[in-house]
C-alpha cells in the first residue's frame, strides 16, 4: 500500500514537470525530434546509421533491463578482453540512442531513463566480473575463504546515483570493491584473495573506463572507498568494517546511504554497513555534519563561480538530495520505511509520513523532476558529464526547446522558479539556530563563584528558592558525569542551559521545573544526539517547560523515555487526533520488516506506545480532551497493541497448528470497562474454541508469550503489568480457557464477584468469532435471574470484606477504597446490571458506570436526581485521581474534610440500592 502511494505521489509530480514537445513537432519522428537536439545522436548516425534507424523503428518499446540481456545473448560470445569491451560499448549505443529518441519525443518519463541507464550500469558490471574472474580462475583458481573455506565472490558496491537506482545518461560510477574473507587462491600460481581481487577489479575499471574505438561504458570513479585514492583498491568486511567504526566520517555515512552491493553477497555487507549507516536512536547531530558539507560545496560553487550548475549551484539537485538524506541519517534507524536509495522514494515517503508539508513534498519532487529532465538534456548535447546550462545563446536556446519552451524567458523563469523554491525548503530544514552572542544568564552556568547579584537575578527572574536553584546548576557544573563528555557536548550544553533557565522562570513552578529539566539533561548528557535536537530546535525549550511544569509524572515519563523529545518539534503531530486503523496499519508493516527478530520487534512495540501515549499527555495538559475521551484512546491504544503482540507471537510460534489462531483476549477492569489510565495495568484472560489435539498446549504458548512481550522490561523499557488472576480458578486455573469451559465456569461455578467482574469485561484483541461468542456467555450470565436479597446480602458481604482486608489511610481520605470512593460506585453499578438485566437487557452494554447509571435511571430503578448526583461524583472521583496521577501520586489520597460531600452523596446512593450503609 505504503508503496503504491509513494510511487503516485512521484509519477504525478513526473506528469507536472514532464515537459512536452513543441506542438508544431507533434506530426514529426522521434529521431527528428531527438536529432535536433542531441548533437551526439547526429554524430551517432553519422557513424552508425543501422545502429540509430534500428533504434529508431523501436523508440515505441523502452530499453529495459531485460532487453539489455536479450541484446547480449544474442551476439557472438565473448572470449576476451576485446570483445567484451567492443559489446559492451556497443550494448551502450544503443541504449544511449534508444533513450534520447524516446525522452524527447516525450515517449519516456524521468524514471524509465534513470532505471535504463542504471540496468545499463548493473549489467555492464556483471559482464565485467563474471568474464574476467572466469578469465583469472585457470590461472590462479578461487579465491577461497580462510575462515568457511569457501570461494569468495567479490562484491561490486554501486555508490551515488548508481545505487539509489538514479543514475543521468552521462554519468560516471561511483564503486568500492569488497570481498568477505581474506584466504589464498586455489589455482597454480597462488595469490592472496586481497590481490586476487585488486587484478580483478582494475580489469573491471579498464573494461568499463578506458577509452576506445568504440567509446566507453562508464567512467569509473574509486574515490569512496576507504582511505579513498590512497587507500588499497579492495577491501575485506573485516577491514571495512574496522575502517568504518574506527575511521569514518559524518560524509561517509550520507555516501553509504545509497551503497548497494550490484554482485556478490548482498546481505552480508548490508549487516555490517547498516549499523554506521543507521543509528538505532534519533541521531540529530547528522543536522551540523550535512550543513558543514553543504558549505563546502557552497564555497567551492562560488570559487569556481559555479552558480549556473544545476546541481551543485544554489536551488540544485544536490540541495534536494540533501533534504532527503538528512531524514535518513537522523530517523533511519528508528523508521525502516526511511532505509532507502531513491531520493523520491525518500521525499514521498516523508510526506506520506507528513515529516514535510505536502506542499513542500510536491514542490521538491517537482523540482527534482524538471531539474534531472534538465539535466539530461544538457548531456543529451554532446554526451558529456556536465550539469551546467552553456553559455552560448543558441545553444541555451536549444535546452529550452528540448524542455518544451517556446522562449527562453519562459524556460529561464521556471528554472528560477523551481530553484528558489528548493532553496526556500533548504533553509527551512537546515537553517542553524541564530547564534545571538552571549546569553544574559551565562554568568548563571558559566561563573563558578556564587555572588549576591547571582541571588538576586534568579529572584528577580521569579525563582523561589535562588540558592537552591543556584547550588543545583553548581552540582551538575561540578559532577563528573558533565567533566567527561566529549568538548563538542559541553558546548551544546553550556548554550543550553541559560536559555532553560530563563524558560523555566516563566512557568508558574520555576523551582520544580528547572529541577526537573536538569535531570532531563543530566540523563541525556552522553547522548549528543539528543543535545543536538535542543540546540537544533530551541522553540522546543518552552514546550518542554510547559510539560515538566504541569507534571512530574510527565516529566518523570520523558525523562526515561528521552527518544520521545523528538515528539515536541511537530505541534501538528503532537495536537493531532489519533487515527488508530492508521497507525496499527503502519505499526503492523513496521513489525513485518523484522519478522524474525523478536528482541526488535519488541522495542518497536514499546516505542511505539510510548509515542503515542506521550502524544496523549500532551493533548491532555493542553486541555484538549475531557477524560472519557482520553480513556477511550488509552485503551484503543492497548487494544492495538494486545492485537499486534498477538500476531506477532502467533506467527513465530514453533509448531503452530493452524494459520490464524482461533483465540481472543478479554479485557476485565479498567481496560474491560474503557476507562484506562495513564498507568493502569491489563486485567485479561485468554479464550479459544478449536478443537484441535494440539489446540490447548499451544495456546497456552502463546499467552506466556504474549505475558512476556507485554511485561517485559528491555532497553526500551515496558508495555504494560498485566494481571490474570480473573481467569477461571483464578491462580490455580490454567492460563488459557476453551470458550466451552469458560461458559461453564461462569454458569456452574462462579462466584457472585466474578459475574460482578463480568460486568466490565469486553473482548480486545484476537479471533472476532471467539470474541462475538465471549460476548453471548457474558449477556447470558449477566441476564440470570437472581435472588434480589442473596445478591444484595453478596455484594454487600464482599465490599465489606475488602474493607477488612484494606487498613485505613491516616493521610486522608483513599479516592478508590475509601467508603463511599470509587468502588462504592462500581458495586452500586455492579449490583444494578446484575439485578435487573433480566428484565432491563440495555445494562449489559459495556458502556461505562456513568453510562450505565444513566440507563437505571431510566428504567426506575434508581431515582433520577441520586443517579445524576452518582454520575457527577464518580466524574470528580475519576478527575482527581488522574490529577493525583500526573502529580506523581501511585495512592489517591485526598483531604477528607474537602470530600466530604461527595463521600455522603455516594452513601446516600448506597443506601437506597441496599438499604443498609
Amino acid at each position: 500500500m505504503a508503496t503504491i502511494g509513494y510511487w503516485n505521489i512521484i509519477e504525478i509530480a513526473a506528469i507536472l514537470s514532464k515537459a512536452l514537445p513543441m506542438r508544431e513537432h507533434q506530426s514529426a519522428t522521434p529521431f527528428d525530434l531527438a536529432s535536433q537536439h542531441s548533437r551526439y545522436l547526429q554524430r551517432l548516425h553519422t557513424a552508425s546509421p543501422m545502429l540509430v534507424s534500428t533504434e529508431t523503428a523501436l523508440a515505441q518499446q523502452p530499453y529495459d533491463k531485460a532487453a539489455m540481456q536479450a541484446f547480449i545473448a544474442e551476439q557472438p560470445a565473448v572470449t576476451d578482453e576485446v570483445g567484451l569491451k567492443r559489446l559492451l560499448r556497443t550494448l551502450r549505443k544503443h541504449v544511449m540512442a534508444r533513450i534520447i529518441l524516446r525522452d524527447i519525443s516525450g515517449l519516456a518519463n524521468l524514471n524509465e531513463v534513470v532505471s535504463s541507464v542504471t540496468s545499463l550500469a548493473e549489467i555492464s558490471v556483471e559482464q565485467a566480473v563474471k568474464h574476467h574472474a572466469h578469465w583469472l580462475h585457470p590461472q590462479f583458481g578461487e579465491p577461497i575463504g580462510d575462515e568457511t573455506g569457501t570461494p569468495q565472490q567479490l562484491i561490486v558496491v554501486g555508490m551515488g546515483k548508481l545505487g539509489g537506482g538514479e543514475l543521468n545518461v552521462s554519468s560516471d560510477i561511483d564503486l568500492i570493491f569488497v570481498y568477505p574473507e581474506d584466504g589464498t587462491t586455489n589455482g597454480p600460481r597462488k595469490l592472496s584473495n586481497h590481490e586476487f581481487f585488486t587484478r580483478l577489479g582494475r580489469l573491471i575499471i579498464a573494461t568499463l573506463h578506458e577509452p576506445t574505438a568504440d567509446g566507453f561504458v562508464f567512467r569509473v570513479d574509486m574515490r569512496l572507498r576507504p582511505y579513498g585514492d590512497s587507500g588499497p583498491l579492495v577491501s575485506s568486511f573485516a577491514m571495512l568494517e574496522e575502517y568504518l567504526h574506527t575511521q569514518g566520517r559524518e560524509w561517509e555515512r550520507y555516501a553509504w546511504l545509497k551503497g548497494r552491493a550490484l554482485t556478490g553477497d548482498a546481505e552480508g555487507l548490508w549487516a555490517l554497513v547498516k549499523p554506521f549507516v543507521y543509528r538505532k536512536y534519533l541521531d540529530y547531530s547528522a543536522y551540523a555534519s550535512m550543513r558543514s558539507l553543504h558549505g563546502q560545496i557552497r564555497r567551492e560553487v562560488a570559487r569556481r563561480d559555479m552558480a549556473e550548475n544545476i546541481k551543485l549551484g544554489p536551488g540544485g539537485i544536490r540541495e534536494i538530495e540533501f533534504i532527503a538524506q538528512v531524514f535518513q541519517l537522523i530517523r533511519g534507524g528508528r523508521e525502516r520505511g526511511l532505509q532507502l536509495r531513491s531520493t523520491r522514494a525518500v521525499l514521498a515517503w516523508l510526506g506520506q509520513h507528513k515529516l514535510l508539508p505536502h506542499h513542500a513534498t510536491h514542490e521538491l519532487l517537482d523540482a527534482y523532476t524538471f531539474l534531472r529532465n534538465l539535466e539530461h538534456r544538457l548531456q543529451y548535447l554532446d554526451d558529456a558529464q556536465t550539469q551546467t546550462l552553456p553559455t552560448q545563446a543558441e545553444d541555451r536556446l536549444q535546452i529550452a526547446h528540448s524542455m518544451g519552451f517556446d522562449g527562453l524567458g519562459a524556460f529561464e523563469k521556471t528554472l528560477q522558479r523551481h530553484r528558489s523554491r528548493v532553496t526556500n525548503h533548504f533553509e527551512h530544514v537546515f537553517t542553524a539556530p541564530q547564534d545571538e552572542g552571549e546569553h544574559p544568564l551565562d554568568d548563571l552556568w558559566q561563573d563558578d563563584e556564587y555572588s549576591e547579584q547571582h541571588t538576586a537575578k534568579l529572584a528577580e527572574l521569579g525563582y523561589h528558592e535562588p540558592d537552591t536553584v543556584k547550588q543545583l546548576l553548581g552540582q551538575m557544573k561540578s559532577s563528573s558525569r558533565y567533566r567527561q563528555i566529549p568538548e563538542r557536548s559541553r558546548r551544546r550544553l553550556d548554550a543550553l542551559l541559560p536559555p532553560i533557565i530563563e524558560v523555566a522562570a516563566g512557568m508558574p513552578n520555576p523551582d520544580d521545573t528547572l529541577s526537573r529539566m536538569i535531570r532531563l539533561l543530566d540523563t541525556i548528557l552522553r547522548r549528543e544526539s539528543y543535545l543536538a535536537l535542543l540546540s537544533e530546535h530551541p522553540q522546543t525549550l518552552k514546550r518542554l517547560a510547559s510539560l515538566y511544569s504541569a507534571s512530574p509524572w510527565v516529566s518523570d515519563y520523558l525523562t526515561r523515555h528521552p527518544i520521545l523529545l523528538d515528539e515536541l518539534l511537530d505541534a501538528r503531530l503532537l495536537y493531532a487526533a489519533p487515527d488508530w486503523p492508521q497507525a496499527r496499519e503502519r505499526l503492523a508493516a513496521e513489525l513485518d520488516a523484522v519478522a524474525g527478530d523478536a528482541e526488535q520487534q519488541m522495542d518497536m512495540l514499546r516505542h511505539f506506545q510510548h509515542t503515542h501515549l506521550f502524544r496523549l499527555v500532551a493533548q491532555d495538559l493542553a486541555g484538549l480532551l475531557p477524560l472519557e475521551t482520553l480513556s477511550d484512546h488509552l485503551s484503543d491504544l492497548a487494544d492495538l497493541i494486545l492485537a499486534e503482540v498477538l500476531r506477532c507471537c502467533w506467527l513465530a510460534l514453533p509448531g503452530k497448528h493452524r494459520d490464524m489462531p482461533r483465540f481472543a483476549i478479554i479485557g476485565y477492569g479498567k481496560l474491560g470497562g474503557k476507562e484506562l489510565g495513564y498507568a493502569s495495568d491489563l486485567d485479561l484472560i485468554f479464550l479459544y474454541e478449536d478443537d484441535h489435539d494440539s489446540a490447548g498446549e499451544n495456546y497456552a504458548k502463546l499467552a506466556r508469550r504474549i505475558g512476556t512481550w507485554l511485561s517485559t522490561s528491555t532497553a526500551a523499557g515496558m508495555l504494560y503489568e498485566i494481571d490474570l488472576r480473573l481467569r477461571p480458578n483464578g491462580e490455580s486455573g490454567l492460563m488459557v480457557t476453551s470458550i466451552e469451559g469458560f461458559a461453564d465456569y461462569q454458569h456452574g461455578h462462579a462466584w457472585v464477584w466474578e459475574h460482578q467482574a463480568l460486568t466490565r469485561a469486553r473482548y480486545c484483541a484476537g479471533d472476532v468469532a471467539v470474541g462475538e461468542q465471549f460476548e453471548t456467555i457474558r449477556q447470558h450470565v449477566l441476564m440470570q435471574h437472581r435472588d434480589l436479597a442473596t445478591l444484595r446480602q453478596e455484594v454487600y458481604a464482599m465490599r465489606h470484606k475488602m474493607l477488612e482486608n484494606r487498613l485505613g489511610s491516616r493521610e486522608g481520605f483513599d479516592l478508590k477504597h475509601g467508603r463511599g470512593g470509587i468502588i462504592d460506585v462500581e458495586f452500586i453499578v455492579q449490583y444494578l446490571v446484575l439485578a435487573y438485566s433480566a428484565a432491563h437487557p440495555k445494562l449489559t452494554g459495556n458502556k461505562g458506570n456513568i453510562a450505565l447509571l444513566g440507563f437505571a435511571a431510566d428504567a426506575g430503578l434508581l431515582p433520577a436526581d441520586q443517579a445524576l448526583a452518582a454520575q457527577q461524583e464518580y466524574r470528580e472521583y475519576r478527575r482527581l485521581q488522574h490529577a493525583q496521577r500526573l502529580d506523581g501520586r501511585k495512592r489517591y489520597i485526598v483531604d477528607e474534610t474537602a470530600i466530604e460531600p461527595h463521600i455522603a452523596t455516594v452513601m446516600a446512593v448506597w443506601c437506597t440500592v441496599f438499604g443498609q450503609p
